[in-house]
């Protein structure tokens, strides 16, 4: 018998409280996708009739600007509560239909990274600060939202001194924390939960360590536990970056060149092949030794994985939500492609007595490191 889901859904400014009866009658579906890089997204469709509160609850009125509209959903399934989505309403649509005197109104909303996004600050100077004591110092502004930063040290630490180089906010938060994270490899998002109301900002490595998650079952028989899932391999798309960096006191060149596995990106396949080509990374001899050692990092960590995985899941049969920045095992697809995976983005399209998903998965190489991966969560 499959486990009872419900969809909680909270809205409101700045603090999200229960939404209206009138609201949660009228939602027809609810899809929302998390990805390990860039941003998080939702959407609510809504029947709209003509007299229905929902008319003035989201309409423009007189062109006056409108507060931060907060949304928060969480997902009960089996009796455990997860928070899936946790952002603001960036706009809206109106589907009219003509023949049946209703329409249907869909809201689109950001996760909690776009009120990161909304002021330019370009010009903010932190001396003598590293990285990531910039992006702590830019987190501490948002925590009335709940926001708690987790944010780790730079590989390289690189601290100017004030009477030489004092570095300055370009853009606004979330594009410099963005590029930060980027000249670090690095990954920024925002994981909302675990209660409601709460997030964790997380700046740092992608995390490829973990509990996996319940295995992902194909080719199984009653054991199957996907729709679909198919897998691509692309040795090609992997490269050794190579920097030039200049020796201060005698200015000549030394070439350094980054192997595709980094501390950073730990291998999830027991076979990975050498990378087919060589690039170079411009710009890099006027940059401090630890600058050009991110720099080739973080190109590295990018092109890395050159397994890739997309599928279909019912998530009432996988018996719980697929969480993406996460580990999650395979079996039945094969000895090259069962084992480990990172989940790099999951879409949760939840209707009235229908919670699917679909997923896409990547690793660094071939062959299972593992000799088993669990069936059942932990």
């Amino acid at each position: 018998m499959a486990s009872p889901l419900y969809l909680t859904i909270l809205i409101g400014p700045m603090v999200a409280v229960p939404a209206p009866k009138p609201l949660i009658d009228a939602l027809v579906s609810a899809e929302v996708t998390v990805s390990a890089v860039g941003k998080s997204g939702f959407s609510l469709a809504f029947t709209l009739a003509n007299k229905s509160p929902l008319q003035t609850l989201f309409m423009l009125t007189g062109g006056a600007p409108i507060p931060l509209l907060r949304v928060i959903l969480v997902v009960t399934l089996g009796g455990l509560p997860q928070v899936i989505a946790d952002g603001v309403i960036k706009h809206h649509e109106i589907t009219p239909d003509a023949m049946g005197g209703s329409s249907q109104l869909t809201i689109i909303g950001e996760d909690l990274t776009a009120v990161m996004d909304l002021v330019d600050f370009s010009g903010l100077p932190y001396p003598a600060m590293t990285p990531d004591l910039r992006v702590l110092t830019i987190l501490a502004k948002y925590a009335a939202f709940g926001i708690i930063p987790v944010v780790l040290p730079v590989v390289s630490p690189d601290a100017p001194i004030p009477v030489e180089r004092t570095p300055s906010q370009k853009d606004t938060d979330l594009s410099y924390i963005q590029q930060l994270a980027s000249d670090a490899g690095y990954v920024f998002y925002i994981e909302p939960g675990p209660a409601p109301g709460t997030s964790t900002a997380y700046w740092g490595p992608q995390v490829r360590i973990g509990i996996p998650q319940p295995a992902l079952n194909v080719n199984m028989d009653t054991w199957t536990n996907v729709e679909s899932l198919n897998f691509r391999y692309e040795p090609q798309s992997s490269v050794t970056p190579l920097v030039y960096i200049q020796e201060p006191n005698s200015k000549s060149t030394i070439p350094i060149t980054m192997p595709s596995v980094n501390p950073l990106d730990p291998p999830l396949g027991a076979l990975i092949p050498l990378p087919q080509k060589i690039e170079q990374i411009k710009d890099t001899a006027k940059l401090t030794a630890a600058d050009a050692l991110m720099a080739a990092i973080s190109r590295s960590s990018q092109t890395s994985d050159i397994v890739s995985g997309d599928g279909t899941l019912d998530v009432l049969r996988y018996g719980q939500p697929l969480k993406a920045r996460g580990l999650v095992g395979v079996r039945g697809a094969g000895m090259a492609f069962d084992g480990l995976h990172y989940v790099e983005s999951t879409t949760h399209r939840i209707k009235l007595g229908q919670y699917k998903q679909s997923f896409t998965l990547k690793r660094n190489g071939l062959v299972s490191t593992v000799p088993v991966v669990p069936a059942v969560a932990f």
